[in-house]
């Protein structure tokens, strides 16, 4: 009996499960990177992460962007989203920590900054685009830019997320998040979900 408990007492101390999404960036049928989000739940707290690793050589366009974002939440509220992103034009980051009535605020990004206040609790934001539609939600907060995405259905499955002049189109099938066109003056880069 002592033999079964031992196995059964590790399983139960065991990690929760990771929820895991890969996803292809591709610009002109080109596949020039990898998104890879992951979601983990324990209990009423939840890590959520987003990765991207682009590279991307076209004449005279060049770029080279890695970012990750890291979410954790407690009870479906945004506590602390820190954003690190490491690219040929510098580095740069994001934060954004709950200070128990209001989050404080800091974007410094390329051609980006940002300092501010948000009084509301966070309840969605773009990484948690990865793990199911927005539905009804009307924003998802943007970890990168500090600041909230106004989302509105194009189609059933389908949303366009629209910030200052910036625009993405987020296409479900199932629920499931299969296809990202992120609009680009120069060229859309088109992130889909790998089998």
């Amino acid at each position: 009996m002592g033999l079964l408990a031992g196995p059964a007492r590790l399983r139960a101390q065991s990690a929760p499960p990771v929820e895991t999404r890969r996803y292809a960036i591709e610009v002109a049928g080109l596949r020039v990177g990898t998104m890879t989000a992951t979601r983990q739940a324990n209990g009423p707290e939840v890590l959520t992460t987003l990765t991207s690793d682009v590279q991307v050589n076209f004449l005279l366009y060049h770029l080279k962007v890695y970012y990750q974002v890291v979410n954790r939440s407690r009870n479906g509220q945004l506590l602390l989203s820190t954003v690190k992103a490491h690219t040929n034009q510098g580095d740069f980051a994001s934060r954004t920590e709950w200070q128990g009535d209001h989050y404080v605020i800091v974007a410094n990004q390329y051609k980006h900054q940002y300092r501010g206040t948000e009084a509301q609790p966070i309840t969605y934001t773009v990484s948690d685009q990865f793990f199911g539609e927005p539905g009804r939600r009307g924003r998802a907060y943007a970890e990168y830019f500090g600041d909230f995405f106004s989302l509105s259905p194009t189609a059933p499955g389908a949303y366009r997320a629209e910030r200052a002049g910036r625009e993405d189109e987020y296409h479900y099938s199932g629920g499931q998040l299969v296809t990202i066109i992120k609009k680009n003056p120069l060229k859309n880069f088109v992130i889909r979900l790998l089998p």
